[in-house]
């Protein structure tokens, strides 16, 4: 397997690494030609121009998308037919994103587009579950936004993994996928099974909906859920939820520097703490 980065992070061990940025090709690809294409850092048009403008390749082009292509007006749960639009917790992350689905599509209409919603697990340097687990090992008070029901959906990376191997081998005729578990989980059940698994009581407060949620805490409050029963029919056999945090709880608690962590417990302290 070839990857193509800036190799400003360490590499996945037994891959064939291309140095270079994907913005600035001249030469680097020219000698390549791949099977196939999984474009993970695809974040606007330009980004799937420079590329495209490079590459030469023989299967799928896989493209890791965004539920955040999704307007918050419209109808749940999402589909892959839904409009898309600018969606005001997003905002441009999520138009950008449909703007490289577009200038893809243009190049490569029988690409695919994947469009997950929160993902978790080993690896994930975003401050989400890591925020729980650091609130459990320090038996923080967990203040609880609202009254803790609104809904999560998530999706597990390998299971990602599993189903970018599933349309490499399938070839299915679909070429849009929404992904992630069925279920969604409220806020309060989530941040109960991360602090189960990190194996401390949980005890908590809840916090007034008046205050800014996304100051104290890893989501917005922005309750959505993908219909991902066309994912289903490539890939049915999901980790479970708890499986999975556990999972990313034993490769945090060894890799706890590699993640992108925001003040939400100096925010708690200074004005939530009574």
């Amino acid at each position: 397997m070839t990857v193509l980065n800036r190799n400003t992070r360490p590499q996945v061990p037994g891959v064939r690494l291309i140095q270079a940025d994907r913005h600035d090709l001249n030469g680097y690809l020219s000698e390549e030609i791949f099977d196939a294409v999984i474009d993970v850092t695809a974040y606007d048009a330009r980004d799937i121009e420079d590329l495209y403008a490079h590459l030469r390749y023989e299967g799928p082009y896989i493209l890791i998308s965004s539920s955040a292509v999704y307007p918050e007006t419209g109808i749940q749960p999402f589909v892959e037919e839904a409009p898309l639009g600018m969606n005001r917790y997003w905002k441009t992350y999520g138009t950008d994103k449909m703007a490289a689905e577009q200038a893809l599509l243009a190049r490569d209409p029988q690409a695919y587009i994947l469009r997950p919603p929160y993902l978790y697990g080993p690896g994930n340097n975003v401050y989400r579950e890591a925020f729980v687990f650091d609130c459990a090992l320090q038996e923080r008070l967990f203040y609880l936004p609202s009254d803790g029901s609104m809904p999560l959906q998530f999706f597990y990376i390998e299971d990602l993994c599993r189903l970018i191997e599933r349309i490499l081998d399938m070839r299915p005729a679909k070429h849009i996928y929404n992904t992630g578990n069925p279920e969604p989980i409220s806020v309060l059940d989530w941040v109960a099974l991360c602090y189960d698994i990190a194996g401390k009581k949980l005890s908590l407060i809840n916090v007034d909906p008046a205050i800014e949620q996304r100051a104290y805490f890893s989501f917005y409050p922005y309750a959505f859920q993908l219909d991902v029963s066309r994912q289903s029919q490539l890939l049915s056999d999901l980790t479970p939820l708890k499986e999975g945090l556990k999972q990313s709880f034993d490769w945090y608690l060894q890799h706890p520097d590699e993640v992108q962590k925001k003040p939400f417990m100096h925010f708690i302290d200074e004005n939530l703490c009574l």
